[in-house]
């Protein structure tokens, strides 16, 4: 088996190389609603079926988070047709692997199989979408199992909760002020009811899209989606409720005890727009201008040059409804958070006066040349941007063309863009340190 499944990751490699530059697909609507995307690529023996629910953590109330990512999990639970226990020994037996992930606004599904065996990933993801069983069983299983993951992967991790610990400072109304694990607190005082209706309100077809991209005759794919989801009776329409942030006018200050840590952290967070926005395509060219590997600016000078520091960089937090442009950095011997910051802050003044070089401004348009290549580089990268791009930008076509918004950005406008968002009185500083019980080991 594992020498298959090595097999069955090469061709997927292979398959996706050949056909990373051009992504040809054909889209249609079932009659319930659900979207469906179909790109061909014959040249490995693969095939890759995802579905993507336009759900995540977003979509809770205050008093019960983390459902989405719960259901990430619950949703493997079993079927009325898959025994419980039984989905990933079918999986592996069958040649595939699976997984799936969550996000502040979506979910997402997805089974890679040997090409033979697309009905049978077709039949399975049908089952998830119309036979779940949601019991006591099922509930109080993943309980324990997210639990051991917030553990592991927060609470005992260092650095594990600068994302929450950030998202809780920079947005006041937005549910994007959670993480999307959640409060264990909240899981445990919902009800089996109160998990089978959000289910009942969000997967359902009419809330997401199909994608089927590798090795497959697009004539019985189709039959076979026709098959196993057209006769799936479309959901009640959802009306998403629209969030508003007042700007960050005055700097926000905080600070977050780590027991987990002896290094401490400075972290200053700019909110953005919406990922869908020209802005933030700006925002990321800046991030990566800033703080893109050891040739960047702040390493450069921060870390290599005047030595202030072990690590320094930036990344774009992209998000449906608003983003966050996040800057850290851990500050070395005699060092003070405030003087990286004063460090940084030169930077960005010089970007927001100054246009940046020629051959920097070169340099980015080929960082993202590559990066557009690899993107989508395989197929499942290809299945989860098709389904993305549909889904939450809402243009299919940008896996082709989102390259070309990218080389029409112009130098005026990352300095226009740099002026606009990157300013002190419009962020967030947050100095994130050791507790003062943290261990000393």
């Amino acid at each position: 088996m594992k020498k298959l499944l090595m097999m069955l990751s090469t061709a997927l490699m292979l398959g996706g190389i050949a056909s990373a530059q051009k992504i040809a697909f054909e889209e249609y609507n079932l009659d319930n609603g659900m979207h469906v995307i179909l790109h061909n690529d014959p040249s490995a023996p693969v095939v890759v079926t995802s579905v993507m629910y336009h759900v995540g953590s977003k979509d809770e109330t205050p008093d019960r988070t983390g459902f989405a990512h719960f259901f990430e999990h619950l949703l493997f639970e079993g079927t009325e047709n898959i025994k419980r226990g039984e989905w990933f020994k079918i999986v592996t037996s069958n040649g595939g692997v699976n997984n799936a992930n969550t996000s502040d606004d979506r979910t997402y599904y997805y089974e890679v199989f040997p090409s033979n065996n697309l009905e049978l990933a077709l039949w399975m993801e049908s089952e998830r979408l119309m036979h779940p069983v949601i019991n006591k069983i099922g509930v109080d299983t993943q309980n324990g199992v997210i639990k051991e993951e917030k553990r592991s992967r927060y609470d005992n991790q260092p650095y594990g909760n600068i994302i929450g610990a950030v998202k809780e400072k920079m947005f006041k109304n937005h549910p994007y002020r959670w993480t999307t694990i959640g409060s264990m607190e909240h899981l445990d005082a919902a009800t089996l009811e109160e998990f089978q209706a959000f289910n009942k309100k969000f997967y359902i077809p009419n809330n997401a899209v199909l994608v089927v991209a590798g090795d497959f005759e697009n004539g019985k794919a189709k039959e076979w989606i026709q098959k196993y989801f057209g006769s799936i009776q479309r959901g009640k329409d959802i009306k998403k409720q629209i969030f508003v942030e007042e700007p960050i006018t005055q700097m926000i200050k905080a600070t977050y005890e780590d027991h987990n840590i002896q290094i401490p952290m400075v972290l200053a967070t700019y909110r953005t727009p919406s990922m869908k926005t020209r802005d933030a395509r700006v925002l990321d060219l800046i991030s990566s201008y800033l703080s893109d590997g050891k040739s960047s600016k702040l390493y450069k000078k921060i870390v290599d040059e005047k030595k202030m520091a072990l690590q320094i960089d930036a990344f774009g937090f992209s998000q449906e409804d608003y983003g966050m442009y996040i800057l850290y950095g851990l500050p070395m011997g005699t060092h003070t958070s405030e003087d990286l910051i004063k460090e940084v802050d030169e930077e960005i003044v010089k970007i927001q006066t100054k246009l940046i070089s020629e051959k920097d401004y070169q340099k980015l348009q080929n960082t993202f040349d590559n990066r557009f290549v690899n993107k989508n580089g395989n197929l499942e990268g290809i299945a989860e941007n098709l389904a993305t791009y549909y889904l939450l930008y809402g243009d299919v076509n940008l896996i082709n063309s989102e390259i070309e918004l990218l080389h029409s950005i112009t130098r005026e406008e990352i300095r226009e863009v740099a002026k606009k968002y990157l300013n002190p009185n419009q962020r967030l500083i947050l100095d994130y340190v050791p507790s003062k019980t943290a261990s000393q080991n």
